[in-house]
């Protein structure tokens, strides 16, 4: 923070935002973002002043900053805060929360758009935590797999970026509910964490010569559920190992995000008919209304440690395109936070 004296002795806050200097053409570089300096207004009644912690980085800010924002906004994205000042009963001094309010080191909210952490976090969890396992991420894992894959004992589940924040919590979750999992990963580092944290089978889709016999190896029998984070060439190569009546929940499509001329793919009719397959796109936030099942279920899961957690954590605000980036070149194990 930069309290800088005015008049009549108030202070003034002055927060560091990175907006979005020219819409990615391909890759993000870091010239296409822009670091400014807001003067934020003394707090009216009802508001408080809030301090980010914790910065997340995430895939859907590729795709979404081309659909949501124009040139110039500050980028999107959710914090975990700390209450700095509050003119607002219902927020202590001291208090976090989890906000969305893009990449931003201080903000002023009314306390309408805030979640609170669980009040049963405990203190020896990191609360960059609610930006992952148990936040967003955790929660795609979550209803992605019971809702979407309505994965049952005795499957097998398929999940690829195997090794990232959703990835990671969808094979853990599977093993939970005694499915046998394969995952699948860029790099022999995040193949071994994946053996580490339990997957059945996992392989690296940089190294082997050919994913589909990759695939038929680890599961000769095919896949029941695939939760699919990639799209793109795995998707079409995987749809062909299906077993009759096998689920596909669409969450993400990162391997196309940074395309600047759109891939042509295979088509998917022929597979979904033989196999009679079910294949379904979602966000997250069809489930707003179950959020806190989802947390406490997974919050549970990381106290018991039937789920462990990795981040990728990259100290410095003045960082965070980097991190950015970097996490889209899949340089993360586990889920990528920025620490201010």
């Amino acid at each position: 923070m930069e309290p800088t004296s005015s008049e009549g002795n108030a202070w003034m806050v002055i927060a560091k935002a990175w907006a979005l200097k020219r819409h990615f053409d391909g890759f993000p570089k870091t010239s296409d973002f822009d670091l400014k300096k807001i003067e934020l207004p003394n707090l009216k009644d009802g508001e408080l002043l809030l301090e980010s912690v914790f910065l997340s980085v995430d895939p859907y800010m590729r795709p979404y900053s081309r659909r949501d924002m124009k040139e110039g906004d500050i980028m999107i994205g959710t914090q975990v805060a700390r209450v700095v000042e509050s003119k607002n009963p219902a927020f202590t001094v001291g208090a976090f929360v989890v906000a969305g309010r893009g990449w931003r080191t201080h903000f002023i909210s009314d306390g309408k758009d805030l979640q609170l952490l669980p009040s049963n976090w405990p203190e020896s969890l990191p609360k960059s935590l609610a930006l992952g396992t148990v936040g967003m991420p955790g929660l795609t894992a979550y209803f992605g797999l019971l809702e979407v894959c309505k994965m049952k004992p005795g499957e097998t589940v398929l999940v690829n970026a195997a090794a990232g924040a959703v990835g990671s919590v969808v094979g853990q979750l599977a093993k939970i509910g005694g499915c046998k999992v394969v995952g699948c990963a860029g790099s022999d580092d995040k193949v071994a964490y994946l053996k580490k944290i339990g997957f059945d089978e996992a392989f690296n889709y940089n190294t082997v010569k050919s994913l589909d016999e990759a695939l038929r190896k680890a599961s000769p029998d095919g896949y029941d559920c695939f939760f699919d984070n990639v799209g793109g060439e795995f998707a079409s190569v995987a749809i062909n190992q299906m077993r009759k009546y096998g689920r596909i929940a669409v969450c993400g499509a990162i391997s196309q995000y940074n395309d600047s001329v759109p891939q042509k793919g295979p088509y998917v009719q022929l597979p979904m008919i033989f196999k009679e397959l079910q294949m379904e796109g979602f966000l997250v936030t069809r489930w707003n209304n179950r959020r806190e099942e989802g947390l406490q279920a997974l919050l549970k899961w990381v106290m018991e440690g039937k789920m462990k957690y990795h981040e990728q954590v990259t100290e410095g605000f003045e960082n965070m395109p980097m991190a950015f980036i970097g996490m889209l070149k899949g340089e993360n194990l586990g889920k990528a936070v920025v620490k201010v």
